[in-house]
């Protein structure tokens, strides 16, 4: 069963002390075609408030909420304080931190974060996360509305073969070359391959796909993604947190991934 279409679908709170800096984000957030509707507030104590109306009333209710954009430093409580509160919930909104600070990339992506932005806010890249936001809400309805069967763009795991992978789109089974694949983003226990020409959906675990792809230079740099070497444009160590650049895409690195992912790249680049 095809998962249902997001396009004006997502339901956003946007989260910041700064009005300017709210209002500019809302603006943005509104202009998206995928963003149904976008309210703000400027405080933790709100935001809560406004998150357990929305819980209360259920995903399909009328006060529902799909995602926050959540600023890290407010007055009170932080971004991370409430998205640590949020974890606790069942099914909390998904999390995009948009911050003027890049230190706290790890401990966001800890704490489940779809994305993280960095202030100022540029268009192209705000709808980037929401694209991110719309993948892994469109990856929950499949699961839920196809618990027996696989959903569209989903693979069997014995699928393909040694160079490509396969997967449906629409009823069709295509296969994509792995060597085309840029990243891996895990999504539960789907997989998101992300390839210069789009990203597919796949129904197998992150770390099936490292223990299969290492040898083709894959390596886990977060345990939500796996980046193939030879497709990372830069490393990045700022602050205490390492980052990798693949094209447009910034991806954390974790600190137990960060020493081997350096070693790696310098092995590679000596040849």
């Amino acid at each position: 069963m095809t998962p249902p279409k997001l396009r004006g679908m997502l339901r956003a709170l946007a989260v910041d002390d700064e009005r300017p800096a709210l209002e500019e984000l809302l603006y943005l957030l509104r202009a998206d075609p995928r963003v149904r509707s976008a309210e703000g507030a400027t405080d933790a104590t709100a935001t809560l408030r406004r998150i357990n109306r929305a819980l209360d009333a259920g995903p399909d209710g009328a006060d529902a909420i799909d995602v926050v954009f959540l600023d890290i430093h407010m007055a009170g409580l932080t971004g991370l304080d409430v998205a640590r509160l949020l974890a606790g919930f069942a099914r909390p909104p998904h999390i995009v931190f948009v911050t003027a600070h890049e230190g706290f990339a790890v401990q966001a992506f800890d704490l489940k974060a779809v994305d993280y932005v960095l202030k100022p806010v540029r268009g192209e890249r705000l709808a980037e996360a929401v694209r991110r936001v719309c993948d892994q809400v469109e990856a929950a309805s499949a699961a839920a509305q196809t618990p027996a069967a696989a959903p569209a763009a989903v693979l069997a795991p014995q699928t393909g073969t040694a160079d490509q992978i396969a997967v449906e789109l629409g009823g069709v089974t295509r296969f994509v070359p792995i060597d085309d694949i840029a990243y891996v983003e895990a999504q539960g226990d789907y997989a998101r391959l992300h390839t210069g020409a789009g990203s597919h959906l796949v129904r197998i675990p992150l770390s099936t796909l490292e223990e299969r792809w290492a040898t083709r230079g894959f390596v886990r740099v977060h345990r939500r993604h796996l980046v193939a070497l030879s497709r990372i444009d830069e490393l990045r160590l700022d602050a205490g947190a390492t980052t990798v650049r693949i094209g447009e895409v910034e991806l954390a690195v974790s600190r137990r991934h960060a020493r081997e992912l350096r070693d790696l790249l310098m092995r590679q680049a000596r040849g």
